[in-house]
């Protein structure tokens, strides 16, 4: 078998592939906006199995707004660099922080879907002076979503399956690869509203996911974050993240979930502010777990505010 080259995640379009070293990887950025060094810096990062593309919509109704949007392949994914370690959230807040200097700025306003919303979340925390605002879609923060699952029998129902089966060895890395990718549709089709999965869109989203997760490294280090979010639950670096990460966040937060999303429910939302007592909350009207991709337009206006405001 064939496998996909991480080069065919570079897709053609207004804007620009970059490699970017920063935290001693290689990072793949797509930069679009003004090449002015002053315009300010939004950093767009994807969620599980996904990569940059699926900003595909934000990245460029933001640089026409002036802002310099930068969709990044996470660490393992597409064409960035795919170490044996580095998947826990002290080193994912340092790759994120490290492309910033990286790319000439000083700060940025972060934007996660997922996984790339606990990058927003730890990056803020523990690298502030980078990090002017973040937005997430669909991603509690940490704490958030650990004392929803454990207190909450709805949302351990819809999440903790899934969370579990990605701990076993190997198994979920052919699980995810098997049949040209198909698990990777499935979860697409199954987190998502009900009127997505009938667009054309739909159809070059779950063509183009299946390959990216299919480039050699992908599927395993893609649940090495999901392990590492579990396993470090009962480690003292999982212990020491949890505790830095339960202090008062003073900057902007916006939080955006589709009203149909069954895999991260609204009530796990609710106990953000907490945390982020200022947070905005915005819910997507007929959207799932995939908001940005769903209802794009809804989503750019809604970030684009935040980041006006």
């Amino acid at each position: 078998m064939t496998y996909p080259d991480p080069s065919t995640v570079r897709f053609d379009g207004p804007w620009q592939h970059r490699d970017v070293h920063a935290n001693g990887i290689r990072f793949h950025a797509v930069d679009a906006g003004p090449s002015d060094p002053g315009a300010p810096l939004v950093v767009l990062l994807h969620g599980f199995a996904d990569f940059w593309w699926s900003w595909r919509h934000q990245l460029t109704a933001l640089a026409d707004a002036g802002y310099r949007a930068v969709a990044l392949d996470l660490r393992g994914y597409g064409d960035s660099d795919k170490p044996p370690r580095g998947y826990d959230g002290w080193t994912l807040a340092g790759d994120v922080a490290g492309l910033i200097r990286a790319l000439g700025h000083t700060e940025a306003t972060l934007v996660g879907h997922a996984d790339g919303g606990l990058v927003c979340w730890a990056t803020a925390v523990l690298h502030p002076r980078l990090v002017r605002s973040i937005a997430l879609v669909s991603s509690p923060h940490p704490i958030a979503l650990k004392r929803s699952v454990l207190a909450d029998r709805a949302q351990r129902s819809a999440f903790l399956p899934a969370f579990l089966r990605c701990q076993l060895p190997w198994r979920p890395e052919r699980v995810l690869t098997r049949d040209d990718g198909a698990e990777v549709e499935r979860l697409l089709r199954g987190r998502s509203g009900p009127e997505w999965p009938q667009t054309e869109e739909f159809a070059e989203v779950v063509e183009r996911a299946r390959s990216a997760v299919q480039i050699p490294g992908a599927a395993h280090c893609s649940l090495e974050y999901q392990r590492w979010a579990f396993r470090s639950q009962w480690r003292p670096d999982g212990r020491r993240f949890m505790k830095a990460m339960n202090q008062v966040m003073t900057i902007p937060v916006l939080q955006i979930h589709g009203d149909q999303d069954p895999y991260v429910l609204a009530a796990a939302l609710r106990r953000d502010t907490r945390w982020a007592p200022g947070r905005r909350l915005h819910t997507v009207a007929g959207a799932g777990h995939f908001a940005h991709q769903e209802r794009p337009a809804e989503v750019t206006a809604a970030l684009t505010e935040f980041l006006t405001r």
